[in-house]
């Protein structure tokens, strides 16, 4: 289970981030997380706590953004949601797949004051 460090880091950039713009505290952060991005969302709300704990973030509200699969079939070019469809064109059963969108892991946004 990498969730745990990609939270850990994703934990000090905010920091760091709070810290530049005067941020006393962090009430909440919104994370995208792709449906391709190898990052299950399930296990990064079960880890949070852990990645907080006796941080500067200990209160602060997780709120998760799911991007959906999406990928383009390089044999047909249908665009599709590869997750539904199993990794596999469903137009023509192709397994050769570019990924349009859902890869990406990132930090949308931070609420604080």
């Amino acid at each position: 289970m990498h969730e745990l460090g990609l939270l850990s880091a994703m934990v000090k950039t905010i920091e760091g981030i709070a810290q530049e713009e005067g941020l006393e505290r962090v009430d909440r952060i919104v994370l995208q997380v792709g449906e391709l991005s190898g990052v299950v969302p399930a296990y990064l709300e079960s880890c949070y706590p852990a990645a907080v704990y006796k941080t500067f973030m200990e209160d602060t509200e997780l709120e998760l953004e799911v991007v959906p699969g999406i990928a383009r079939c390089n044999l047909c070019g249908r665009e599709f949601n590869a997750v539904e469809a199993d990794l596999k064109c469903p137009n023509c059963g192709g397994e050769a797949l570019t990924a349009c969108s859902g890869t990406e892991l990132v930090i949308k946004e931070i609420v604080g004051c």
